[in-house]
């Protein structure tokens, strides 16, 4: 029976040499994407900044509607289209987004390098990338085995074969499926399908490609229940991440610890963070998370 892990867990990293975490506060925070830098919100920066200038070619300037909106303003030129990135051997395109994002999301390298570390020794493992978005997990994962990729976007979809390409990770194993991600784990359950891992990045809210809606508090008992279905005791992971809501990772515990009961292993709960570079450098809380794990 799965246990719970009573002790929140930090789940941090630093930068690499296409990314890093220059510095934060005041509600902001300064990165770099390749050769070009950014600044962008961040509520959880609360302290102040350690540099007294940030040269930067880019802001994202938030809307008056605490629930999205805002737009670019760039002080330097940027390719529109985007540049090529690296992340270990998954090459991808970075992108100044309507959404503030920036074609992937950095916080989660840490967790790409856990997921292959626990599928290690585990030949043609068969995992799930729900909520996928541009695919660097997919195409980190895929390095194990057959990866299936579910989201919603078409275009998210289209930019992750994309990076596939970008990669040379064409003909990798990787089912491409534009997909409302509920759906379609409870079509698996009925196909009597199993998985080795499933990591899912749900939104706060979000529309299917058809008439589909989610709402991640309403929405993800039944969804972690079936992904759970989708797994058996030689299983090795199921991870959840959740950006920008008001709750506790310790509430995503007890969600997951209630539907992997009959699981052996152990359910944690914590933060991801980034760690800023240089002398001085603090964490950057990022999102929550909880996962399920063979110990």
């Amino acid at each position: 029976m799965a246990s719970l892990a009573p002790e929140p867990v930090i789940l941090s990293g630093g930068g690499w040499r296409d990314y890093g975490l220059v510095d934060s506060g005041h509600g902001r925070k300064f990165e770099r994407y390749g050769p070009y830098r950014f600044i962008r919100p961040e509520p959880q920066a609360m302290w102040s900044p350690r540099l007294a200038e940030w040269d930067a070619h880019g802001e994202f300037v938030p809307g008056s509607d605490e629930d999205g909106g805002g737009r670019w303003q760039f002080a330097q030129d940027v390719p529109r289209e985007g540049w090529p990135i690296e992340w270990n051997d998954v090459r991808l395109t970075a992108q100044c987004t309507p959404f503030r994002h920036l074609g992937f999301f950095p916080d989660m390298a840490p967790v790409w390098d856990w997921m292959r570390e626990r599928l290690e020794g585990k030949a043609d493992a068969q995992t799930m990338n729900l909520f996928g978005y541009t695919g660097v997990g997919s195409l980190a994962l895929s390095r194990c085995g057959p990866v299936t990729h579910v989201d919603a976007s078409k275009k998210s979809v289209a930019l992750a074969r994309e990076n596939a390409d970008l990669s040379g990770m064409q003909d990798r194993p990787i089912r491409w499926l534009v997909d409302d991600a509920a759906k379609f784990a409870a079509r698996e359950v009925r196909r009597g399908k199993r998985y080795d891992g499933i990591i899912l990045d749900p939104p706060k809210f979000g529309r299917g490609p058809g008439t589909e809606v989610w709402r991640l508090e309403e929405s993800l008992p039944g969804l972690i229940a079936d992904c759970r279905k989708l797994l058996d005791e030689e299983s090795r992971f199921l991870f959840l991440t959740v950006y920008a809501v008001r709750m506790s990772s310790l509430a995503l515990a007890g969600l997951m610890e209630e539907h992997c009961a009959g699981l052996p292993g152990i359910v944690e709960h914590g933060e991801l963070a980034v760690r800023e570079e240089g002398e001085g450098a603090r964490l950057l809380p990022t999102a929550i998370f909880a996962r399920w794990r063979q110990e």
